[in-house]
């Protein structure tokens, strides 16, 4: 209680900025078969539409919440580590899914949280294609535009619908995750890979996923999913099940009580 009107206020911050910045890949979509692709990696890209919306972030915080560290996809980050878990830390992608975006596949957000002393207390996640913004803010519950959600109560996992990433960036992580996949695909109902860690945990949050894992994930991927949940009534760990970092790159195991239960022994004995 005691920060509850600060958590609104910060609340109301992410919810603008992620309206920034929805806007600009709005207004890019009509030309995304122009845009210049940079890689990051073999199969990791940023475009001019990332940083501009990352801009559009960041303008926002400088102007209102100057003394917030700032931890962004996009940007070089010279802030020390110890300093992102003290205070106030603005956690953002300003594109999660840029290449179901520049396949015009419609899953893709923005998505932005503010941490205090290195835990999430306010959250959004703007799916930008389907419309959609879910928000929360630490002990006020979890939002689908404006009504409230919560986590499935599916408790049998033959009939559960499970999110989850493929690995992307290390070749060598691709076999223990097929290990852990076919533990999994054998015993749900289904399996699906969207491809926006965001929208995944958002996903869990209102209840349309069981539960939803990953293996490695940015920060910025879960920082604001990992409120979603937890405002949903669910759970969002690593896959020992310990508490999830805010500002640092973790596995992310997440959904409703028993699912997550459930989801983290069989993965530990996958």
């Amino acid at each position: 209680m005691r920060y509850q009107s600060e958590d609104a206020e910060l609340l109301a911050l992410c919810t603008r900025a992620a309206r920034a910045a929805a806007d600009v890949i709005h207004a890019a979509t009509p030309r995304v078969g122009a845009l210049d692709w940079r890689s990051k990696g073999p199969t990791d890209f940023v475009t001019e539409v990332d940083l501009a919306a990352e801009e559009k972030i960041i303008e926002v915080f400088a102007k209102e919440l100057p003394e917030a560290a700032i931890l962004a996809e996009e940007t070089v980050n010279t802030t020390p580590p110890e300093r992102l878990n003290r205070g106030l830390t603005v956690v953002a992608d300003p594109l999660d899914g840029t290449t179901n975006f520049l396949h015009g596949y419609p899953e893709y957000a923005v998505s932005i949280a503010v941490l205090r002393d290195g835990r999430p207390v306010a959250a959004v996640v703007h799916d930008v294609p389907g419309a959609e913004i879910f928000t929360a803010r630490a002990g006020g519950g979890c939002f689908l535009n404006g009504e409230r959600c919560s986590v499935s109560a599916t408790t049998d996992p033959q009939r559960a619908l499970i999110g989850t990433g493929f690995p992307f960036t290390n070749p060598d992580e691709i076999a223990p995750y097929q290990a852990q996949m076919s533990k999994v695909m054998a015993r749900v109902s289904g399996i699906r890979r969207p491809g926006a860690a965001s929208i995944d945990l958002a996903s869990v949050a209102c209840g349309r996923f069981d539960a939803f894992w990953e293996n490695r994930l940015a920060p910025w991927d879960f920082a604001a999913g990992m409120l979603l949940v937890a405002e949903a009534g669910g759970v969002a760990t690593d896959l020992t099940g310990a508490r999830l970092p805010g500002t640092e790159s973790s596995s992310v195991l997440a959904g409703g009580l028993v699912m997550h239960a459930w989801l983290q022994e069989l993965l530990a004995n996958a």
